[in-house]
């Protein structure tokens, strides 16, 4: 996939773009760009460059939780080529519109390719890695929203919001688990799909041959799925690392308000944290979900900081436009940077390779 197909760079770029705009346009008129300019003027750059200190950790942890699913399944890969396709994968989830379904496909294709074609085996880790971080990022979700309303005065549209974003999260965190666990349940799904591609390709691929290789991959999926179920012991590692690597993600925001002098309670940022993660995973046909995420974090993080800090919420909105801008430099602007050379890395060792 991402060797044998250049990525659209020219059609996501401008939409990038696009999305950035929005953004700005929202800050200008309902928070204030000037005042958002001088807070980022006074930011602490030891603090804020700790930040991506911190994004490295957590893409590193991130590696070793889905090195950890692999190892169970008889794939034993070297560290140093996981952590390049983990990066290759959040540099496609952030390009293209399909943000937690085309990464995924872009690891599993990789990945495959140096294992031998265990492709089924390979999705397999990878849902099941899905399943643990979406576990955790509900898990937070409970517990922010819990506290936060115990303990702060939330206006209702941000209790609406944190219960839809929680009930979306859980419903797909319960799909994802009767995929795994439901053989013919996931078989019926896979043959709808196969039906549209050959409606869509127009007779350029036979559905009887698609039928066979998905079957194929499906019980190489049921018996990774099977394999990780008798090794329940195997997950401990994972389990470990992920919570981790969600931590240090975390630590990103943590370490940002930090460099414009503010401590914030780990509640606020666990809840506007795992609610801009939810909305990220939303395929809306923006690479990035550029705009969206961003608005939602200013929105969020304005009312959620005006009664720990004592602030007004003009203050606050302030505060939280830039450090929304800060955040989404390091988690998306320089992840995007990182990504892009990792693919230019994938692609010239391919290149290589097949030369020799």
């Amino acid at each position: 996939m991402t060797m044998e197909k250049p990525l659209p760079m020219k059609k996501t770029v401008p939409l990038l773009l696009i999305g950035l705009l929005i953004f700005v346009l929202f800050l200008h008129f309902f928070v204030g760009i000037g005042e958002i300019v001088q807070n980022l003027q006074r930011a602490n750059l030891l603090f804020y460059s700790l930040a991506f200190v911190a994004i490295f950790l957590h893409m590193f942890l991130y590696s070793l939780a889905w090195q950890h699913f692999l190892i169970p399944l008889s794939i034993k890969p070297p560290l140093r080529k996981i952590f390049l396709y983990v990066w290759v994968g959040h540099f496609i989830d952030l390009l293209i519109p399909a943000e937690a379904i085309s990464g995924d496909i872009s690891k599993a294709y990789l990945m495959s390719k140096n294992s031998g074609g265990n492709t089924g085996k390979v999705v397999a880790s990878l849902v099941g890695h899905r399943i643990l971080n979406m576990a955790i990022i509900l898990s937070a979700l409970i517990i922010g929203s819990t506290f936060s309303i115990i303990k702060l005065e939330l206006p209702g549209s941000i209790i609406g919001l944190l219960l839809i974003v929680t009930i979306c999260t859980a419903i797909g965190l319960v799909f994802l688990c009767i995929l795994s666990v439901r053989e013919q349940t996931t078989w019926k799904i896979i043959d709808w799909v196969l039906r549209l591609i050959v409606f869509l390709s127009r007779g350029r691929w036979r559905l009887d041959q698609l039928r066979a290789r998905a079957q194929k991959m499906l019980k190489a999926f049921r018996q990774g799925i099977e394999a990780l179920s008798r090794k329940p012991r195997s997950l401990v590692l994972p389990i470990v690392f992920s919570l981790v690597s969600w931590l240090s993600y975390l630590l990103v925001s943590f370490l940002v308000f930090l460099s414009l002098g503010h401590l914030v309670p780990l509640s606020v940022l666990m809840i506007v944290f795992s609610v801009s993660n939810a909305i990220e995973t939303v395929p809306l046909g923006v690479p990035g979900e550029v705009g969206l995420p961003e608005i939602v974090m200013t929105s969020l993080y304005a009312p959620l900081l005006a009664a720990p800090l004592a602030i007004s919420l003009k203050e606050a909105s302030i505060l939280a436009g830039a450090a929304t801008v800060l955040i989404r430099v390091v988690t998306l602007w320089f992840r995007l940077l990182v990504g892009y050379m990792a693919v230019q890395w994938v692609g010239v060792k391919a290149l290589m390779g097949g030369k020799r």
